[in-house]
């Protein structure tokens, strides 16, 4: 708990409101880890995660907060060339929030149920759309690897046709960028300062070694509101 007790400890939600009218939007907060910065350990260090989350997150949160404020009044002044300027910021630092948002749930330490498999109706559809988890894993990690450049790596259900998906995002892009149908279920980062402290240049084995805590009931969860 020490490290843990060190960051910004606020719950996920939507932060103060930006006077924008009919078009009001909110800024966010950082949320709290459920577990300790060193309970992924090993497959994913203490020092690793206390700078993910603390520094990395946090700065997404602080720029899409202060993007939106900017916004606002240029709207409320009818800037329209500040109103597209702002419109990358806010897509790059909004996406790493809800990106970063949804991998801290995907993780989990081993004695609180990390990697171990999904069971029930997602199980079933793993082996259904895939062939078996261990085919999943691989299909990931290698797509995940091959990945050029700083990016995601998706499990996610595409809702219209009720069919789990594989897909990659660059940069901060959330899932739902690829298609509006598109539900992450886990979503591992390859950005660099996700793993490099630890692994070096040897990507494949951070991807490796993150199973090994992965969160596989949140996203049965997920799938299970989904597809009841």
């Amino acid at each position: 708990m020490a490290l843990r007790s060190l960051a910004t400890r606020k719950a996920i939600g939507m932060g103060k409101s930006v006077g924008l009218g009919l078009r009001g939007l909110q800024t966010v907060t950082l949320p709290d880890l459920p577990y300790d910065y060193s309970a992924l350990e090993p497959a994913i260090s203490g020092e690793i995660m206390q700078l993910h989350h603390q520094k990395h997150h946090q700065a997404y949160v602080t720029n899409y907060n202060k993007a939106v404020e900017q916004l606002g009044q240029a709207l409320n002044k009818v800037d329209t060339s500040t109103v597209v300027k702002l419109q990358s910021a806010i897509k790059f630092n909004g996406g790493g929030h809800v990106n970063h948002s949804i991998f801290w749930k995907n993780l989990a330490p081993a004695n609180e149920g990390g990697g171990e498999p999904p069971k029930s109706s997602l199980g079933w559809a793993i082996d259904t759309h895939f062939g078996s988890l261990e085919a999943l894993i691989q299909k990931m990690s290698a797509e995940g690897a091959a990945l050029q450049g700083s990016g995601w790596v998706w499990l996610g259900l595409d809702t219209e046709f009720k069919r789990l998906v594989v897909e990659t995002t660059a940069n901060q892009d959330p899932l739902v960028t690829k298609a509006p149908t598109l539900v992450p279920l886990l979503g591992i980062d390859v950005w660099e300062h996700a793993y490099y402290l630890q692994y070096k240049n040897v990507k494949p084995d951070y991807l490796k070694n993150i199973w090994s805590v992965m969160n596989w009931k949140y996203a049965s969860d997920v799938y299970q509101k989904e597809c009841p």
